[in-house]
């Protein structure tokens, strides 16, 4: 008996398979994942249940029972080893194959890790992605330890600003000129240095890492200029790829990711994809999305066009970040800004704009920035830099 097979069992496929039974679909559902729990919320990883502030059962998105009162089959533990597009069946670890009717790919991204030669595979060095991840690393969060982080993006600040709220001694390395280089504006990266520097994070930028040094575990972190960090240990926040093996390895299109079409079907028929390991095509190209309203909205959006709904996907992106006191809320999409205002209200926004349209915005402090930022970019309404810049009001601006 063949139903629909949803590989991976993160945030997209909880939100796909929920959808699935909320439209009525009574067809047999499968969901594999890789690791021994039921879907799992990722952001807090790097941030509350780093911290202590939340508990593994608050983690998990559904309850228990949900999945058996839903009749939704978790094969956990297990990962799919083949696709075979023709016979439309899928192959387990544990040497089962399943047949499907509709196969989802949901298989997420994966960390990018250092190098062997450079020191990558040493003791004490982490990645962030997995609560596995998070579990082995958490021994060695005590006061007066010391943590390199490689690499200034969203994971590895939050993962600096924990350490340094328990008491660790942090310095965070970027090798590009500033951190968040491609994802934020200078206005904003200058905001969030300042705030990890007056919490006493040691940020080096424009310095590249040569080697980790170590023999077994690593000790050190030598830079591109001779100088060498000690260290207890490092974590490696460089950025994620896709998980597209299974789907490539079966001769599906793969772009940036699983490439789907508007309505999340690959290039195969039967094979749709969704949430972080999917590009889908936007105004200027492909565009593939990491975030947690990604992976529910297209989740959901897959599932409605499995039972034939056919419609097209239309992301209304937003993602967050929590780094000490501080909350960063971001609304839209900001490439190819040419123009950033900034405000200050209740804390500071940073509104991107291009040729003259209010693209995204960065709001640091400032839920009703992030709010009114995200109504007019998803309404499209006009809004002109001068506006944002010298309206007293905010909420004035969705008149």
């Amino acid at each position: 008996m063949s139903g629909i097979v949803i590989v991976g069992a993160g945030q997209a496929a909880a939100s796909m398979a929920a959808k699935l039974r909320a439209l009525g679909h009574e067809g047999t559902i499968t969901i594999i994942g890789s690791e021994p729990l039921p879907p799992y919320q990722r952001p807090p990883l790097s941030k509350a249940y780093l911290l202590g502030d939340m508990g593994v059962e608050r983690l998990t998105l559904r309850a228990p029972d949900w999945w058996e009162e839903n009749a939704i089959t978790l094969r956990l533990g297990t990962s799919v080893t083949a696709i075979d597009t023709e016979a439309q069946r899928v192959t387990l670890s544990d040497g089962e194959s399943l047949a499907y009717s509709e196969l989802a790919i949901c298989t997420g991204a994966t960390p990018r890790r250092l190098p062997a030669a450079i020191g990558g595979e040493l003791g004490n060095v982490f990645t962030v992605r997995n609560l596995a991840d998070v579990d082995a690393m958490r021994p060695l969060f005590d006061a007066g330890k010391r943590l390199v982080v490689v690499g200034g993006g969203y994971i590895g600040l939050e993962a600096a600003a924990v350490a340094r709220k328990l008491g660790l001694e942090v310095t965070l390395i970027e090798a590009a000129p500033r951190i968040l280089g491609r994802v934020a504006c200078a206005q904003t990266a200058d905001a969030i240095r300042a705030l990890h520097q007056s919490h006493g994070v040691e940020i080096l930028e424009g310095i590249g890492l040569a080697r980790l040094t170590g023999e077994t575990d690593v000790t050190g972190a030598e830079l591109a200029d001779g100088h060498t960090l000690p260290a207890d240990f490092v974590i490696v926040g460089i950025g994620v790829t896709p998980d597209e093996a299974i789907a490539r390895e079966a001769g599906i299109q793969c772009e940036n990711g699983v490439a789907v079409d508007a309505q999340g079907q690959s290039s195969t028929p039967h094979v749709w994809a969704a949430g972080d390991c999917a590009s889908f095509p936007g105004p200027e190209g492909r565009l593939r999305l990491e975030s947690v309203g990604n992976a529910i909205d297209m989740g959901e959006l897959v599932a409605a066009n499995m039972l034939g709904a056919a419609k097209d996907y239309a992301p209304k992106p937003w993602f967050w970040s929590d780094q000490f006191d501080a909350k960063l809320q971001i609304a839209g999409l900001n490439a190819g800004y040419d123009r950033v205002v900034t405000r200050h209200d209740d804390g500071a926004s940073f509104w991107y704009f291009r040729d003259g349209r209010l693209i995204a915005v960065d709001a640091l402090n400032d839920a009703r920035a992030y709010m009114v930022g995200k109504r007019l970019i998803e309404a499209a309404k006009p809004v002109t830099p001068e506006q944002v810049e010298t309206t007293p009001e905010l909420k004035a601006l969705m008149k």
